[in-house]
């Protein structure tokens, strides 16, 4: 008893110690909890109507579109343009196919089917499914690939199969993707209506030029200073269209110091000198892909015969009227800062496309190997069937198109490489003709059954070398530009002295986090990355610090100046556009007030409007006036709507005046709209640029409506 008398005593101290237990477990838990949660949004690339995206799964939409970007034009990485044009597509299908589920539609396996049959449409032209003797997608191809793919037990094929596939099933998707947006483009265009009344009016407007005398009176005939404006104006004008000025992202403001290291006389001199080596090398026999490679060429020898499409522009407007065996001397392209060398070594007459079958063979030896290439070699050309010995052989034997955008561009091929005899053999065998081809592992039977579009091709090299500087001019550049930088870390600093160091202050406005460049330094897109996210963690005044960035190439220092969260932006943020607006305004009322009660042109030019006659004013192309220099659709409306002969007495606010006319003629041409089913004509083409105007802003309603949140700048 006394045990649970002492026990009994504790029990305020256990409660707590049990109490603080529960707490630390509590805390622990929900600890883990939030650390979970914000690696979770670490791991956000975005977000699309509610729908948060992980970058693991946004980069596989990027590895996607890269596979297909390789397959069809031969290039390992994507631009900034075409991994924006992920994104977007990305949040575009999924906008639409949210709208979709709401209105109930699909894309059927019968639609797509039936598209597939039609074999017209760009996306499958792109394909290598196309029959060339139609010129039309063949859907016979593609099931008999599928088939093949599903079949096929031949693991030298297995990888070329399973990338086919890979592409097949992104434009599969595509076009499903397509579909759906034309159906629920179909249905909005569904919803407009025209009429033959509105469709006669809009016809005869656009078929009636007029001639009119015109009294104009510039708004720059009043001085800005002569204007009072208040904040009260600005206010007014800014509540009046505070729409205009909503931003839907946060943008910021930045000053920057852009320094690019460029090359010194001394490196150019030293660059130069040994081009002009290079040069008498080539000129001399020395082996191309050894010169090309030791002076280090942007541009690698293939040894191949390419078109000129291969090429750049500056090295394409050359050869063609360079004699075989003529090397250049260097010369300078200042549009890619390069200093080049040529040699054309030859040119001849060879087909663009070329379509071929083969058969691989292997064995265990390379006698074995020899030996069973020249059995199949020698019982082909005796008669026996491609295909049958393919077979035989655990191949198709079927034909197929090599293409010279296929192998041209490529940067793997070697000078003395199994592919470069390959391709040099499928280029150069007739119709017909066939070649026991040895390579160093196996022997491939290679038959060419047709030949396309001969072309010119080049055998050149090409030696294209950047006017880099040295490491000596780019370190003084550095240690000028890093002085800089470390003694002045404020904006005002970097605004007073760099004028003392030979620099400039520039200024942008309104950065997106979506933004490929800071200060126009675009690639690659890493070295801004960093600056971007710098940018949207610093607070305004701060200043960054030194980055180096472009082809390491520049050197950013950047100020932060002002954010401007989503949402509406203030009156002080647009204070200029609104000056400018309530300028404008107050000019026109002046100038109204001195055009009043005037009954003619005489007696508007009598207070100072100057006159001029100006023709061919129709509704369809608003007119640009000489005596104000601005462009003024609502004066074109107004002649429109005059009859000839009349004076209009109402001034007419312009963009860059007050306006006063008379009408002095009137041509009418073109079609008439009497007949019926010309009328109806001209309703469906209301009809149409009414759809046009609201497919241009339907998708901004959405996207603004879907909410997105875009943090690729995090990641990409």
């Amino acid at each position: 008893m006394a045990a649970i008398g002492k026990i009994r005593s504790w029990g305020p101290t256990l409660v707590i110690v049990i109490g603080l237990a529960l707490f630390a477990f509590i805390a622990e838990e929900m600890f883990r909890s939030c650390e979970a949660s914000k690696n979770e949004q670490r791991q956000q690339v975005g977000e699309v109507l509610g729908e948060k995206i992980n970058v693991q799964d946004f980069q596989a939409l990027i590895t996607e579109y890269q596979e297909v970007i390789k397959m069809t034009q031969g290039r390992d990485n994507l631009t900034d343009d075409e991994r924006d044009r992920v994104w977007n597509s990305f949040v575009y299908n999924k906008i639409i196919e949210k709208e979709a589920e709401e209105l109930g539609l699909t894309v059927t396996d019968t639609e797509m089917q039936n598209i597939l049959r039609e074999g017209t449409n760009p996306m499958l032209m792109q394909t290598i499914f196309v029959n060339h003797q139609t010129g039309r997608f063949d859907v016979a191809q593609l099931t008999k690939f599928l088939n093949d793919y599903k079949s096929n037990q031949n693991p030298q094929v297995a990888e070329q199969y399973k990338t086919i596939y890979d592409y097949w099933r992104f434009v599969e998707k595509s076009l499903r993707q397509e579909l759906l947006a034309r159906k629920y483009q179909a249905l909005l265009a569904n919803c407009l209506l025209s009429n033959p009344v509105s469709a006669k009016a809009a016809h005869e407007a656009q078929h009636q030029e007029s001639t009119i005398l015109l009294a104009a009176m510039p708004y720059s005939s009043i001085k800005d200073d002569d204007v009072q404006v208040s904040d009260a104006d600005l206010k007014a004008k800014y509540d009046s269209q505070k729409e205009a000025f909503r931003q839907f992202i946060e943008t910021r403001d930045i000053k920057y110091v852009d320094f690019q290291v460029v090359a010194s006389k001394s490196d150019r001199d030293a660059l130069l000198k040994d081009m002009q080596e290079a040069s008498q090398k080539l000129q001399s026999g020395a082996a191309p892909a050894e010169v090309v490679r030791k002076v280090s060429s942007q541009i690698p020898y293939l040894g191949l015969p390419v078109t000129s499409r291969a090429l750049p522009n500056d090295i394409a407007s050359r050869i063609d009227s360079m004699a075989a065996g003529q090397t250049t001397a260097p010369f300078e392209t200042a549009a890619d800062n390069t200093i080049n060398v040529v040699k054309l070594i030859s040119k001849q007459q060879l087909p663009d496309s070329v379509e071929f079958r083969m058969i691989r063979v292997g064995a265990e030896t390379a006698e074995a190997t020899q030996k069973r290439a020249d059995s199949i070699y020698t019982a082909i050309k005796a008669g026996a069937p491609f295909d049958s010995i393919a077979k035989k052989y655990g191949q198709t034997g079927d034909k197929q198109w090599l293409t010279s955008a296929q192998y041209q561009n490529s940067t793997n091929i070697k000078d003395d490489d199994d592919y470069k005899e390959y391709l040099l053999t499928l280029n150069t065998l007739g119709a017909g003709e066939m070649k026991n081809l040895k390579l160093s592992q196996i022997n491939l039977i290679l038959q060419v059954t047709d030949r396309r579009a001969m072309v010119t091709k080049y055998d050149v090299a090409v030696i294209k070398h950047t006017i880099d500087f040295s490491n000596q001019t780019y370190n003084d550049a550095y240690n000028k530009f890093s002085q800089y930088v470390s003694e002045n870390n404020t904006i005002e600093g970097l605004e007073k002295n760099a004028e003392k160091y030979g620099f400039k202050v520039l200024e942008r406005n309104d950065v997106a986090n979506s933004d490929y460049n800071v200060a126009g330094i675009r690639s690659p897109r890493e070295s801004t990355r960093d600056i971007l996210k710098w940018i949207f963690d610093a607070k305004p005044g701060q200043v960054s610090p030194l980055y180096e960035c472009g082809s390491h190439d520049h050197l950013l220092v950047v100020a932060l100046t002002k954010v401007h969260p989503e949402g509406y932006r203030d009156v002080d943020g647009v204070k200029d556009v609104l000056k400018k607006q309530v300028l404008r305004d107050k000019k026109y009322d002046m100038l109204k007030a001195k055009l009043e009660g005037v009954k003619s042109i005489a007696d508007a030019k009598a207070k100072g409007a100057q006159v001029d006659t100006v023709k061919q004013i129709s509704f369809g192309s608003p007119v640009f006036v000489q005596m104000t220099g601005s462009s003024e659709p609502a004066l074109a409306g107004a002649v429109v709507t005059t009859k000839q002969g009349d004076f209009h007495a109402a001034p007419v606010k312009g963009n860059g005046g007050a306006f006063v006319f008379q009408v002095v003629g009137v041509d009418k041409h073109g079609e008439s709209a009497d007949d019926k089913d010309h009328e109806k004509q001209i309703e469906a083409k209301l009809k149409q640029a009414a759809i046009e105007n609201v497919s241009r802003n339907y998708m901004q309603e959405l996207y603004q409506k879907a909410k997105v949140k875009d943090n690729r700048y995090l990641f990409f």
